[in-house]
């Protein structure tokens, strides 16, 4: 039977700055417009966590079934190591994302806006068969696509319009700009798993690109986080009509992060090697959100943008 600390590494806390910097930036943008809600804030941040180590446990689940966490390297793998029943890792990754439905359920109830069940429900059904069902997405290499939209634009644009009932298109570019580095979270830990994956049969987009693609990659997905900030700035400048526009510009201060998973992975790592760059990817993504989010509570525009 897995002890506690096995359990908890099996939520892969490593990844857990994937559900907190979109609501980071999402309440910055709320700020910002004068419109802030800490409890609708709070409630928000609970959901994302919870659907985050769900989808982490769903994935364990399904993975280990199928006998694709056999080999790898990395953070525990409950059912693939053997440390936990099947049953019981479904029936964690069941319970996460329960919650999170119950807590979102509260949430829309609180905000009067029935239609985000739909989104709600999206957000679930994305994170189960991401690696589970019949036909996992996660293992035709769709995985990046869907992370840029559940963990950067649904839960930027989701949270600052439960407390602004606007979706700015500055949400949409912030959540694309957290979006990409949670993609770059996902490319480091499939770049380190190709050959364990390509084995299993899990064609991951690394596995399709290849060493040498998956790492090109990474860069053009730090670098497309990185021009968002700017593109914020500059939208800030001509609609808050002052200097406390280019507030946004304190994210580029996050890329000082960057630079050791940057070399990590352009200077050829492998296996256990990119452990450190996947963390180092995770706090990149906790940095820039922060500072984001604080740039835009700032650097504030009109709830319409």
């Amino acid at each position: 039977m897995a002890t506690a600390a096995e359990w908890w590494h099996g939520a892969r806390p490593r990844t857990l700055p994937a559900a907190v910097a979109p609501v980071l930036v999402g309440t910055g943008i709320a700020i910002g417009a004068g419109a802030a809600n800490w409890w609708l804030a709070g409630l928000a941040l609970v959901v994302a966590l919870l659907l985050q180590i769900g989808v982490n446990y769903a994935n364990d689940y399904s993975d280990g079934i199928r006998g694709t966490d056999q080999a790898r390297v990395g953070p525990v793998r409950l059912v693939g190591q053997g440390r936990a029943t099947p049953k019981a890792v479904r029936t964690a990754a069941l319970l996460s994302l329960a919650s999170a439905g119950v807590i979102g359920a509260l949430l829309i109830t609180l905000t009067g806006e029935w239609w985000l069940f739909i989104v709600g429900a999206a957000c679930i059904a994305a994170a189960w068969f991401y690696t589970g069902g019949q036909r996992p997405y996660g293992y035709l290499g769709l995985g990046e696509v869907f992370v840029l939209v559940f963990f950067g634009i649904v839960p930027v644009v989701g949270t600052a319009y439960v407390q602004t009932t606007q979706m700015p298109v500055t949400s949409w570019i912030a959540g694309v700009g957290v979006g990409l580095i949670s993609c770059a979270i996902l490319v480091t830990n499939n770049l380190r798993d190709i050959p364990s994956d390509a084995a299993s049969g899990k064609i991951t987009l690394a596995v399709r690109l290849g060493d040498r693609g998956t790492r090109v990659l990474y860069v053009c997905l730090i670098a497309a986080a990185l021009l968002a900030v700017p593109v914020l700035a500059g939208i800030g400048v001509a609609h808050v009509g002052s200097g406390s526009g280019w507030w946004p510009l304190l994210a580029l201060a996050s890329f000082i992060q960057a630079i050791g998973p940057l070399g990590l992975v352009t200077g050829g790592a492998k296996g256990r090697d990119l452990v450190p760059a996947l963390k180092g990817t995770g706090t990149l993504l906790l940095i820039y959100g922060a500072l984001l989010g604080l740039g835009l509570a700032l650097g504030g525009v009109s709830p319409s943008w």
